[in-house]
């Protein structure tokens, strides 16, 4: 390097020194000029006779000739002790190279000028050294290029090559036209460079011209020249430029270090995908300035590369076409200055394992190259999730999914719950609601004129029971103003005052969030609490008061911004509510609303007991809040005897998977022998053949899958709880495509009324033969097989058709479909003429106008419950970014991990008996202070008189 650097500064002195004696010469005063002058105008001299002399001779002082001898003399010793260096036994090789013949046409005519000084002003072409610079300079950029260990700088070398040698080529030009034309119209450097640039620019203004043929034909010869290397390196800068528009370039390592970025890392890069991470990450106020680095193998397809034109996102989010298995294009992405790394699995491979073995390299390729930076990661099958551990956040879909499906067949619209709760809105509307959008820590409150009400009254009269709420879920710290007061997890709600609904708890010192903990359970300083929030304080904090608390002792006052931000989230919930862990409070009937002892005067509301600072034992029923035991874990009935369920509660004793979190769950005493677990053959232990032999005393639960996929276990898990009460238990049906293996049973056999049978949907006698007419919920799951198709959202078409023939012909059963693409929900239940759902499609296409990413979610088949993708849940990780608990806290609602002490999700009918209670503030006051329930919601129900056509 340091020896073509040394080559590099000689030729462009070289051609300094030329530029020097051009600018010091006078073609007038050249050796021999002034004598062939005279003797030309002595005879007859015809015009276009050129004058050779001063093309021959120059003008070169004493001290410009010595330092050109002396460059010379060095260029040309260095050229031929490196020609002997790298001599390979062929002499020719050597000596025809183009930069060898130019050495030595540019060196010995000044070495042969020392012996014979009679050639001193001898015109020599010094200016060609510039072609030798510019090799020299493409030496000495690619031994320096291998010095810094630098691969990606294809780009730069070709910008390098081309600009060289349009300098080359003017330069060569200028100094040529210049000398030539010493025989013609004598220009100066300058003229000679302004001739240049207005022909190389094809302008020919025709003011400067050659007059000699000589230097005429260097200009055709320099054009043609041009016209024939240009072009070659234009196409290969504009193949190289396209090529780095592919691939993406790099992230700048200034920007990584000044500017803050996360990585998002997947294997294919749909439109959907990328729209819900970009609307649900930049939802929230705090990441407006983050950068969103996009690292996929594949090439942007048409649409990702038209919406990332787009400025709002042009400017933050930059794509660069590579692979996480390689360091040099984790370095592209600079993830070691990263804020996070995204890493999602493609749910549409046939193969979704060998998806997952993706996912889980490209998490070790990260760890092991950036290990401070946070994982984020998707897995879809539960047994790969012990593979990354070690990541900061994981979400397993088929975990999250089947148990989702499970809660929604005994807690309506589950699925619906969490999807709101994960999803930031976008100022979707609804009729006859007034909805709090938030920006930032401002609130406004977005409510439709009286005129736009009363429309929406008329077209959307027969919905008129519902409503939807917005509700925010938020983390808040207990403040020390109540500490030592010995404040109850009950008075905390009472003090509230239905602003928000407070759900969960977590100590400073402990990981684990409880859900509901109890009554008698003590605040804290330092306590985290998570609470469900509707008021105007949409960032609240506790703030001590001295004044107000010394006039109001027992009021808890709140306001100000919170000390962490919040995610606005619209949510239309069913009835569902967290319970205490200990149900024991409950009688066996099941949760009421016991009529408060009427007092005072007649015809006074009946009144209801407020909630207690200190808890006080004759306040609540006698219950242990740590305890494993269920309502119903008293002295069995005899009914419970003959009907045989008497269960065991306990662990399983086998996990299909690694990693699974324990749940105590109704057991079976023995485990059932494989036989007996085939739903449609009879076996020598009974011979019953189908469903209604059984003469099962609960409605079924049908599940109707593909495979016996481990995440199928957690479907049956949450209904198998140990806090469901035994007589409520439904028989689980499982509707397999493909026989289950032994791994399956095995986890299995220990459930009571499990069974299986291979059939499906698509089949009449298989949907009869499993108890569909006896079936309280049907869950169909989507099947891997046909996630992918070469339209992309024809992958559910087989899945709707099918569940539309259920519908036809089941009418009364509830059918709980899963799909692969959101949008295909508005064919689920479909009627062509129904004007409700006209209605509503015209209202969900102005939602997708807006840019709302919960456009669907005024569809009656989502607002039920009745229809799930899991690519709604996506968002879930990506919230995560910003609140840390969101996983944690979902993953307790849906049951699939349990903390000792947390309470769960269940629901309660309210019936006409129930209406004493008339609000929902005095429902909510009543389960506080009587049985410690904490309401979260409401799925309000009005059956729909259909005409016979309809």
């Amino acid at each position: 390097l340091r020896i073509r650097l040394f080559n590099f500064s000689l030729k462009l002195l070289s051609c300094f020194l030329y530029i020097i004696r051009v600018l010091l010469d006078d073609p007038t005063h050249g050796l021999g000029c002034k004598e062939l002058n005279q003797s030309c105008s002595s005879q007859n001299y015809t015009p276009g006779t050129i004058d050779w002399s001063p093309i021959i001779w120059v003008n070169r002082s004493l001290p410009l000739w010595g330092l050109q001898v002396s460059v010379a003399l060095i260029s040309l010793f260095e050229t031929l002790l490196l020609s002997y260096l790298s001599y390979k036994g062929n002499i020719w090789e050597q000596i025809l190279r183009i930069p060898f013949l130019l050495e030595i046409i540019n060196a010995v005519p000044f070495i042969i000028t020392i012996f014979w000084p009679v050639l001193r002003n001898l015109f020599i072409p010094v200016f060609l050294n510039c072609w030798l610079a510019k090799h020299a300079l493409e030496n000495m950029i690619n031994d320096l290029h291998r010095a810094i260990q630098r691969t990606q700088s294809a780009m730069f070398n070709q910008v390098l090559i081309l600009i060289s040698t349009l300098l080359c080529l003017i330069f060569t030009c200028i100094c040529g036209i210049q000398h030539l034309e010493r025989a013609g119209n004598r220009l100066t450097l300058f003229d000679s460079l302004y001739f240049c640039i207005v022909t190389f620019s094809t302008v020919g203004f025709g003011d400067v011209t050659p007059k000699i043929w000589p230097s005429k034909l260097l200009v055709v010869i320099m054009i043609c020249v041009a016209l024939v290397v240009l072009p070659i390196q234009f196409e290969q800068l504009a193949y190289l430029w396209m090529e780095r528009q592919k691939s993406g370039g790099n992230y700048s390592r200034h920007r990584a270090q000044t500017e803050k970025h996360v990585v998002l890392c997947v294997s294919s890069l749909k439109i959907d995908l990328l729209m819900d991470f970009l609307n649900e990450f930049y939802a929230h106020p705090r990441l407006q300035d983050y950068y969103v680095v996009i690292l996929c193998p594949t090439e942007m397809d048409a649409q990702v590369r038209r919406v990332l034109q787009i400025p709002m996102w042009s400017q933050r989010v930059i794509y660069l076409q590579g692979s996480a298995l390689k360091d040099q294009d984790l370095l592209r992405a600079k993830m070691d200055d990263a804020e996070a790394c995204f890493i999602l699995s493609s749910r549409c491979e046939v193969d979704r394992t060998a998806a997952d073995h993706q996912t889980i390299l490209r998490a070790w390729a990260v760890k092991d190259f950036a290990p401070n930076c946070p994982l984020y990661v998707q897995i879809l099958k539960p047994e790969n999730k012990f593979h990354i551990k070690f990541a900061d956040h994981v979400v397993c879909e088929e975990e999250f999914k089947y148990a989702m499906l499970a809660l929604n067949c005994i807690c309506p619209a589950t699925s619906t719950l969490i999807t709101l709760l994960v999803h930031t809105s976008r100022g979707q509307t609804a009729p006859w609601e007034a909805f709090r959008q938030l920006t930032g820590t401002k609130q406004t409150l977005n409510r439709e004129s009286q005129q736009s009400s009363e429309q929406w009254q008329k077209m959307y009269g027969r919905c008129s029971g519902n409503e939807v709420y917005h509700i925010n879920l938020e983390e808040s710290t207990f403040f020390a103003e109540y500490e030592g007061k010995s404040f109850t997890y009950a008075s905390f709600h009472a003090h509230k005052k239905f602003g928000v609904c407070l759900i969960g708890v977590r100590k400073e010192d402990n990981k684990n969030i409880l859900l509901n903990p109890g009554p008698r359970y003590i605040m804290n300083s330092t306590d985290i609490c998570f609470y469900i929030n509707i008021t105007k304080e949409e960032n609240s904090a506790f703030k001590n008061q001295e004044k107000h608390r010394k006039k109001h002792e027992s009021k808890l006052s709140y306001h100000g911004a919170s000390r962490l931000p919040v995610h606005s989230i619209i949510a239309s919930m069913g009835t569902v509510a967290i319970d205490l862990q200990d149900t024991g409070c409950q009688t066996s009937s099941g949760p009421t609303l016991a009529l408060p002892s009427e007092g005072g005067k007649e015809g006074r509301r009946p009144s209801i007991a407020p909630v207690l600072e200190v808890a006080d034992s004759s306040s609540l029923q006698t219950c242990d809040l740590l305890s494993d035991q269920s309502e119903d874990e008293t002295t069995p009935s005899d009914d419970e005897v003959s009907a045989g369920l008497e269960y065991a509660k306990g662990y399983p004793p086998y996990s299909p998977y690694i990693g699974s979190s324990p749940t105590f769950c109704h057991l079976l005493h023995e485990k059932v022998p494989f036989c007996c677990l085939r739903l449609d053959k009879g076996c020598q232990h009974n011979y019953y053949e189908d469903a209604k032999a059984y003469g099962f005393k609960n409605k079924l639960i049908i599940v109707a899958a593909e495979t016996a996929g481990n995440g199928l276990y957690n479907f049956i898990v949450p209904l198998r709880a140990y806090y469901r009460p035994k007589k409520e238990l439904n028989p689980i049906v499982l509707l397999l495509d493909n026989p289950p293996d032994m791994h399956f049973l095995d986890a299995i056999c220990w459930f009571p009324m499990v069974y299986y049978m291979v059939g499906s949907i698509d089949n009449l006698d298989d949907l009869l033969r499993c108890g569909v007419t006896f079936a309280a919920n049907m869950v169909v799951v989507d099947k891997e097989s046909t996630m992918s198709a070469e339209e992309d959202y024809m992958a559910d078409a087989k899945t709707i058709v099918n569940v539309q023939t259920l519908f036809r012909l089941f009418s009364s059963l509830s059918i709980i479909t899963e799909l692969t693409h959101p949008a295909n929900m508005r064919f689920m239940q479909f009627r062509a003429k129904d004007c409700y759902s006209l209605a509503l499609s015209k209202l969900e296409k102005k939602e997708r106008e807006k840019g709302s990413n919960l456009a669907f979610m005024f569809r009656l088949p989502f607002a039920a419950g009745r229809v799930f993708s899991i690519s709604m849940l996506d968002t879930l990780l990506y919230q995560s970014f910003v609140k840390d608990y969101m996983i944690s806290i979902t993953r307790l609602l849906l049951g699939l991990d349990t903390t000792p002490g947390s309470g769960f999700l269940c629901s309660m009918k309210i019936t006409e008996e129930d209406l004493w209670i008339r609000t929902y503030a005095r429902l909510y006051q009543k389960l506080c202070s009587s049985t410690g329930d904490i309401p979260i919601g409401v799925y309000r129900t009005e059956s729909q008189k259909l005409t016979t056509s309809e």
